[in-house]
């Protein structure tokens, strides 16, 4: 890694003065945008961020499903250097104001579907001045304490932003959000030489070119909505965008797009597995995909659909540090240590343990700017989590003497449910802002799917409240990704004497017992609208 490191954004520039009418971005169901069209789209972006008067040092945020839209107002709002913070599209209410707030964004970006659960917590957001929302939406905005606006009237009569000097490695590409483990989300600044190594990590690049196509059906809030675009600018190939993950279109679309690489994340595995087998399983053009976490039957998928898996350890804060590339050995392990990271296993005072033994994985790299920057306006979790000159993961390993990774557990008390790492302190807080509650505990259950369900141990104010009712309230206040699937009520939650704190070991021990109650098996489904 060097100075001399190109950006996604200055990739695509070049792609698009080398063969314009390239396909680039492609949305399954609807438009296909080639280089240069991309790259007009993104500098007129750009010119109207602008116009808002937005650039260097401030900060946007944007809540969006993936579209050629969305992808271009991100990198023409890196081009003005302005900082995006990425919202989850299921965010609302409490999370949805704590994001607005922590990130102090001054202008947001955001899908006309979206708008009414961004007006309903309008008066708690005093950083944000503009809207501009993508698609038509109804007018009735007087009250709003922001200005809103189309993208159609924004961007109308723009010319493309010219002359503009290339991104360095060391400026920020995008800002995710990680889910809090002892507090509140955190956004983690990442540069372009981290996402630019980060894609070089997620997937080997040996043997792609610019005939292959990336298939991405996921969230812009996640590093994994980001990989495509950096995957596919190096090698100058295209990728095929769905808004969510689905099922029924995911072979349709692989066929009917030409795929050829994939990411298979959570729970994606056994929802594809678990499918009727067919003679002609085998027969599309997917190649090769990683697969996080790896299945044990893995070499029964690779050999029903025709690919090759890789797998590896990655995190916002610090990219792929661990891949197995193209040769996994032991569906157990992530791999081995990649080129330039230095890693150590440590205790709780950072001394290393022996091999063989537990302890929490910390990380460094021999580069520059390619672990992430620190947490946006949190520089007390920023030294914390780089203490000793070292990022702490707070995810516990041990190593082999063939010097492969495997991942133990989760020190911190965060809970991934299908492709989401979720905050237990916000499950936390948004239960115990029920009024019929007193205090809860939010914990993992290992889920039938592979990942983790998420359990509420809670305590009442009220005996009356039932599990059925709590769920129902929960519903209309959370995301729809933590809405707890087992609840079980408590009369107290095992603490610590000295400190008070819950003590999650236990309520791990028989998670569920004759006192859990089921959402599923009770019926109640969650809507993602």
């Amino acid at each position: 890694m060097t100075h001399r490191t190109i950006s996604v954004p200055e990739r695509i520039r070049q792609h698009a003065a080398e063969h314009p009418d390239r396909p680039f971005v492609v949305e399954a169901g609807g438009r296909t945008v080639t280089y240069g069209e991309f790259q007009a789209e993104s500098l007129i972006w750009a010119a109207a961020f602008r116009t808002l008067g937005v650039g260097s040092g401030d900060t946007a945020m944007t809540m969006v499903k993936p579209s050629a839209t969305a992808y271009a107002a991100w990198i023409g709002m890196c081009w003005r250097r302005v900082v995006e913070a990425a919202c989850n599209t299921d965010y609302r209410g409490q999370t949805l104001t704590y994001l607005l707030t922590q990130s102090r964004s001054k202008v947001a970006v955001i899908d006309a579907e979206f708008l009414p659960r961004l007006l309903e917590v309008a008066a708690h957001t005093p950083d944000l001045e503009v809207v501009v929302v993508l698609g038509a939406f109804e007018a009735q905005i007087e009250s709003a304490p922001f200005r809103l606006i189309s993208s159609t009237e924004l961007l109308d009569g723009l010319e493309p932003e010219a002359d503009l000097e290339p991104l360095m490695p060391w400026e920020i590409a995008t800002m995710i959000y990680t889910s809090g483990t002892t507090g509140p989300s955190k956004g983690v600044l990442i540069a372009w030489a981290q996402i630019q190594l980060g894609s070089t990590g997620l997937i080997p690049l040996d043997g792609l070119d610019e005939t292959d196509v990336f298939y991405s059906p996921f969230p812009l809030a996640h590093a994994s909505g980001r990989a495509a675009i950096c995957i596919m600018t190096q090698c100058g190939g295209r990728f095929v965008i769905r808004d969510r993950f689905s099922t029924t279109h995911y072979w349709e679309d692989i066929t009917t797009h030409g795929c050829t690489t994939t990411g298979l994340v959570g729970a994606m595995t056994a929802f594809l597995w678990t499918q009727p087998q067919s003679p002609d399983d085998a027969t599309n053009p997917l190649r090769r995909a990683v697969m996080m976490p790896v299945v044990p039957h893995y070499k029964e998928f690779e050999q029903r659909f025709g690919l090759k898996l890789t797998t590896c350890y990655a995190m916002s804060e610090v990219g792929p540090v661990i891949s197995t590339g193209w040769d996994i050995t032991d569906p157990a392990s992530c791999g081995v240590l990649r080129q330039g990271y230095e890693v150590r296993l440590v205790d709780e005072h950072d001394f290393e343990v022996p091999v063989g033994e537990v302890g929490e994985l910390i990380v460094r790299h021999r580069d520059p700017w390619v672990l992430c920057q620190g947490y946006f306006d949190m520089p007390d979790k920023t030294a914390e989590a780089w203490r000793n000159g070292w990022f702490h993961t707070g995810d516990a390993f041990r190593i082999d003497d063939q010097s492969r990774f495997y991942f133990v557990d989760r020190i911190k008390d965060a809970i991934r449910r299908r492709g989401e790492n979720i905050s237990s302190f916000e499950v936390e807080a948004l239960v115990n802002g029920h009024p019929s509650v007193i205090e809860s505990a939010a914990i993992p259950v290992p889920s039938e799917w592979g990942e983790d369900e998420v359990k509420v141990c809670v305590v009442r104010a009220d005996s009356s409240l039932t599990e059925e009712q709590l769920v129902l309230d929960l519903i209309e206040t959370m995301p729809a990704f933590m809405v707890p699937r087992y609840i079980e009520f408590t009369d107290s939650l095992p603490k610590t004497d000295a400190t008070q704190r819950v003590k999650k070991n236990l309520l791990r021990v028989n998670p569920l017992n004759g006192n859990t109650w089921d959402r599923e098996t009770a019926g109640i489904k969650v809507s993602r609208a």
